[in-house]
């Protein structure tokens, strides 16, 4: 797979799980090694990276976890907890006190929170923390792994206004992974569909949600509630992904997918643009959706 994050912008990641979202996450910081590829920040690669060289690195790319219960030291305060990544930054301990106060201002919490400990907090709380504590290292990109997924639907929005309130005030990027489609239609500007370890469809949000091409897009758009679509007939997804380590001949999705032709069997569809932007691995929508030939594939 492959795409570019441009400052300031949002690249929406969506797929079922088991679909390799949080492995691309884990290798863009080094949490993984990747096997093969090349990982870039401003121009320069960083895949091998390794002692300081991978520390200051990580200081320009962070990460904010579903849990933020399990992804915050339990022993230490929110003090604690965001002082050290000032430490990391080298900023003195003297003015620790100061900046973590500005910074729990940032994600709108009262500096009285500084001397909690995450037990004592929210789950809304403790996710701002974990914002908190990701942005005290100036990170130019910051990496949200379902970081709402866990929250009540009224505190989720009101984690994800603030954190379009930080990239005004930044210009930080987001990678913002989610298998909720309304959340990623609210914060991204670009999306990327993955299927099996792969993007599957890849363009602005307003190209992918007004006008989904590949069928895999368009059953996850059909899954999604809303009343305005009531009565219709919705396409519906059968079946369970197939294994990443073992996947099908031909495209991944074909077993599942109710538009495969015997070509969707035997040749894996590369990812290419259709119309001025949008990217598409589909063989049908390639060929054209009235000139497809309908011979369908045998079980």
């Amino acid at each position: 797979m492959s795409f570019t994050l441009q400052p300031g912008e949002t690249l929406g990641i969506a797929g079922e799980s088991g679909s390799g979202k949080s492995s691309v996450a884990r290798a863009l910081v080094q949490l993984t090694r990747p096997t093969g590829g090349t990982v870039s920040l401003g121009g320069a690669p960083v895949t091998n990276l390794k002692g300081q060289r991978l520390k200051r690195f990580r200081r320009r790319m962070q990460m904010v976890y579903q849990d933020p219960y399990d992804s915050l030291d339990p022993r230490m305060s929110v003090s604690d907890a965001i002082g050290e990544a000032l430490s990391v930054r080298g900023l003195p301990k003297t003015e620790h006190a100061a900046q973590v106060a500005q910074l729990l201002e940032r994600v709108k919490l009262p500096a009285t929170i500084a001397q909690r400990h995450p037990n004592q907090l929210s789950g809304g709380q403790r996710q701002r923390v974990s914002i908190a504590r990701a942005l005290a290292v100036n990170p130019e990109i910051i990496i949200c792994d379902e970081a709402v997924a866990a929250l009540d639907v009224s505190i989720r929005a009101q984690v994800l206004n603030l954190l379009k309130d930080i990239q005004h005030d930044t210009g930080v990027g987001y990678l913002f992974i989610s298998h909720d489609l309304s959340t990623l239609r609210f914060m991204a500007d670009h999306v990327a569909i993955m299927y099996v370890g792969r993007i599957v469809e890849y363009g602005t949000s307003e190209e992918v949600f007004s006008n989904p091409q590949h069928p895999y897009t368009r059953a996850l758009i059909a899954a999604v509630p809303s009343v305005t679509r009531r009565g219709e007939r919705r396409l519906k997804l059968s079946g369970e992904p197939p294994d990443p380590g073992n996947p099908p001949s031909g495209c991944p999705f074909h077993p599942r997918c109710p538009e495969a032709v015997e070509t969707c069997r035997t040749e894996r569809p590369e990812l290419l643009t259709i119309g001025d932007a949008q990217k598409v691995a589909c063989h049908v929508v390639q060929w054209g959706r009235e000139k497809t030939p309908k011979t369908e594939v045998t079980a």
